[in-house]
């Protein structure tokens, strides 16, 4: 399925080679709820153990002699689940288990265009569509791991809409938030938010213009509601280079940044990779 991308000019960018595993320095903050990363340590081995998650590969990093997956856990997991993850090294498979602790998330009301929330059937097939695409495009897995998973802040701005709300648009409850906005003037630089590959750009009924990143094991970033974009699929990128800049396409109340960060093809806080927000 072809995307149509909207290019400005960047700067020329040489890709490195993809670097070493991550260090246990580097890692994401842990939160096993809704929404979070869990930590499952898998003890030594010289060969990395395959985990996966509900038949979708999980990422491994290496810590000292041993080695820790880490699952991506979804927003509609209820507390006290417990997920199974499958292991599979050099003594045979085995299954472990993560238990899913209780977090709550706030509830926010949004008034946008009525045909963005009552869709016509031309915009329905549209989204089905796309809907198929992404799920498709969110799956990707690379067996490069990534260097680190610790994020820059992909754009300058207020942090105007957290993770894992649970939104109601024209007074019709939708889907949680799947990501982090932040507010931004149009035309502010959106640079990705670590090294990796440009696995999508392109122009979306909901997110707008989208760019994709891959990190490395399933470890992607995704940058939505874009005004312009300035990369293109198979392009490597460095850790802040330019992407495009910040919009109002698709469904938006305003020109901000929606990014949202996935884990095992699951939605994960961006929080937990982030530097902490400043307040006061």
């Amino acid at each position: 399925m072809k995307r149509r991308a909207f290019l400005i000019t960047l700067p020329a960018f040489a890709a490195p080679a993809w670097g070493k595993p991550a260090k246990a320095s580097t890692l994401p903050r842990i939160a096993a709820v809704p929404g979070g990363v869990a930590r499952v340590d898998l003890g030594p081995a010289d060969v990395a153990p395959q985990v996966t998650v509900d038949g979708r590969r999980v990422l491994v990093v290496r810590e000292a002699s041993n080695w820790v997956a880490l699952v991506g856990l979804g927003l509609q997991l209820q507390a006290g689940t417990s997920v199974a993850v499958q292991v599979v090294d050099a003594a045979g498979s085995r299954e472990l288990a993560v238990r899913v602790q209780p977090k709550q998330y706030a509830t926010q009301q949004l008034k946008v265009e009525p045909r963005h929330v009552q869709l016509s059937a031309e915009d329905l097939a549209r989204d089905e569509r796309e809907r198929e695409h992404l799920q498709q495009v969110l799956q990707h897995w690379s067996e490069a791991p990534p260097p680190t998973l610790r994020l820059l802040t992909p754009a300058a701005g207020r942090r105007s809409s957290s993770f894992g709300l649970r939104r109601v648009f024209n007074g019709e409850a939708r889907n949680p938030h799947g990501g982090m906005d932040i507010a931004a003037p149009t035309g502010t630089p959106i640079v990705a938010a670590a090294r990796g590959e440009v696995i999508d750009a392109g122009d979306y009924f909901f997110n707008g213009n989208t760019v994709i990143v891959d990190h490395g094991q399933g470890f992607l970033t995704l940058y939505c509601h874009l005004d312009r974009i300035g990369t293109s699929a198979g392009a490597r990128l460095a850790t802040g280079e330019a992407i495009g800049t910040v919009g109002a396409t698709g469904r938006v109340t305003g020109p901000h940044l929606h990014f949202s960060v996935y884990l095992n093809a699951t939605a994960v806080d961006p929080a937990l990779f982030l530097p902490a927000a400043k307040t006061g």
